[in-house]
């Protein structure tokens, strides 16, 4: 029989690694396209099996048991997207910077955000969100639990619609905007205290300008007295301290606000001395260990990155916390005052979170940070604007030093807004304070320099005109289809 030439078995040889590698790449294009139908396929089971827990506890043998499996199953959806969307802006500062993979973020964010819901998100929250509708519009219990409903689900569908096309929104606006849609539809425009949703309007405009400012601030602060030093190592060590004591303190006193204060009365005086205590005591101990970090180390910005890097992860974990403390009710909330309706009978302005549907919050947020929340964090970690772990720390240090002062002044604000528009302010400050140092030119370079002013735009436009626009709308989005829920539910149950 003749033997193959050594030509042939080659040639038969290249043509099997060619189809095995058409093989692969099949292999790799069906697990992309799969990977979304995975996380749908998980949150959907998450979904059903909160269903078949409120069904064990509630039972189903009634219209009341149906109910509260319903909005269970709705609480467990809002959670999701609370998840997938509200928690990037926590860790996509960090994961920007490199400070963090994806896979260490993601791992950080769901067990301090489940432990801010299950060990400081309260047992008590507002069930008509702050305080938008007037509860003695709609006195009947049914009418109720059907615009709590079409609140969970309006603004459920809006933030899920919002992560879908990367756009970070806040999700209390949200949840704000499907409760005063629902009560408009069942009680008409006077039932809506508008003297909240103006100062809820005017937190469109605070929150992400306080953020940014302070953001632009800090930045400012430490390219001036630590990066463009001579010494960056010896006025690392000066600083360096002092900023993480500034840390340290601000995120004492904004979890004793935000997370604390759910559990213990705390006033904001108070707060503000924990703070100071826990700063003081920061200041002292990062200053031997900044010592010992920076023992040799280069005389040159990666330095300065690596002495940054462990402020800023231990900052995006404390704001995880803070926020599973004080977001869950966004989830739960609406949940919580269906379920205390239904079981007896009643609209209260403060309901109990019973165990069970906090649970659900905790768990929610988390699923939705693990199968979706990439997405959000890679936008706003590096789609945005270029981050180091410099920058990034002052986003993290402005979002919780932002919300001390708003308290302090009695002020509305989103945390959605106050770090994305820190982010939104270092970036703006990079490219004024680039422009300000480009050698000016005059006669034929001045042309060269007007085209690398506007090639250093360090901002993208086209997601800051997104954001912006997915914010002015939500409230209005979320009410316009709550509404349409309302009316729909009434219509089929009347």
């Amino acid at each position: 029989m003749p033997q193959d030439s050594p030509d042939t078995s080659t040639r038969q040889w290249k043509t099997l690694d060619k189809d095995l590698g058409r093989i692969g790449q099949l292999e790799l294009a069906a697990q992309y396209v799969s990977r979304p139908m995975v996380g749908l396929g998980v949150a959907l089971a998450f979904m059903v099996i909160v269903g078949l827990l409120a069904a064990l506890l509630a039972g189903v043998g009634s219209t009341s048991g149906i109910i509260i499996v319903a909005a269970a199953v709705l609480g467990a959806y809002m959670a999701i997207n609370i998840g997938a969307n509200d928690v990037a802006n926590n860790m996509g500062p960090a994961v920007g910077a490199n400070a963090l993979t994806m896979g260490g973020a993601i791992l950080i964010a769901a067990l301090c955000e489940s432990a801010g819901a299950l060990l400081a998100g309260g047992d008590v929250v507002s069930t008509i969100s702050k305080g938008i509708i007037d509860p003695s519009s709609v006195a009947d219990t049914r009418i109720f639990v059907w615009a709590m409903m079409a609140a969970l689900t309006s603004s459920a569908l809006w933030v899920n619609l919002a992560t879908w096309i990367g756009a970070p929104v806040s999700t209390t606006h949200s949840v704000v905007g499907g409760v005063m849609g629902a009560g408009i539809a069942a009680a008409g425009f006077g039932a809506v205290n508008w003297s909240s949703m103006g100062a809820i309007a005017l937190s469109w405009v605070i929150s992400p300008v306080l953020g940014g400012v302070i953001a632009a601030a800090f930045l400012a602060f430490i390219k001036t007295y630590i990066i463009y030093r001579e010494d960056k190592i010896a006025a690392a060590r000066r600083w360096v301290p002092a900023l993480v004591g500034i840390m340290a303190g601000t995120f004492a006193a904004y979890l004793a606000l935000k997370g604390l204060k759910q559990v213990v009365e705390i006033d904001l005086g108070n707060a503000l001395m924990i703070g100071v205590l826990v700063g003081a005591f920061s200041y002292a101990g990062a200053i031997p260990f900044l010592r010992r970090q920076s023992a040799g180390m280069e005389n040159r910005n990666k330095s300065l990155k690596a002495l940054f890097a462990l402020p800023l992860v231990i900052s995006a974990g404390l704001l995880s916390f803070a926020h599973g403390a004080n977001d869950v009710a966004n989830a739960v909330g609406p949940l919580a005052a269906i379920v205390h309706s239904v079981n007896f009978g009643e609209i209260a302005g403060k309901v109990e979170i019973p165990t069970w549907v906090m649970i659900i919050g905790a768990f929610g947020i988390s699923f939705g940070l693990v199968l979706f929340g990439p997405k959000l964090i890679r936008m706003v970690g590096s789609q945005i604007t270029k981050l180091n772990p410099m920058r990034a720390f002052c986003v993290a240090l402005s979002a919780a030093l932002t919300v001390i002062v708003a308290s302090a002044l009695g002020l509305p604000v989103s945390s959605t807004h106050i770090a994305v528009g820190a982010i939104f302010g270092v970036g703006f400050f990079r490219e004024w304070y680039t422009a300000r140092h480009l050698p000016s030119q005059s006669g034929p370079g001045k042309k060269l320099a007007v085209e690398e002013r506007r090639r250093r735009k360090l901002v993208r436009r086209s997601h800051f005109l997104t954001i912006v626009a997915a914010w002015v709308i939500t409230v209005p989005a979320a009410a316009a289809m709550s509404a349409l829920v309302f009316l729909l539910l009434r219509a089929i149950f009347v």
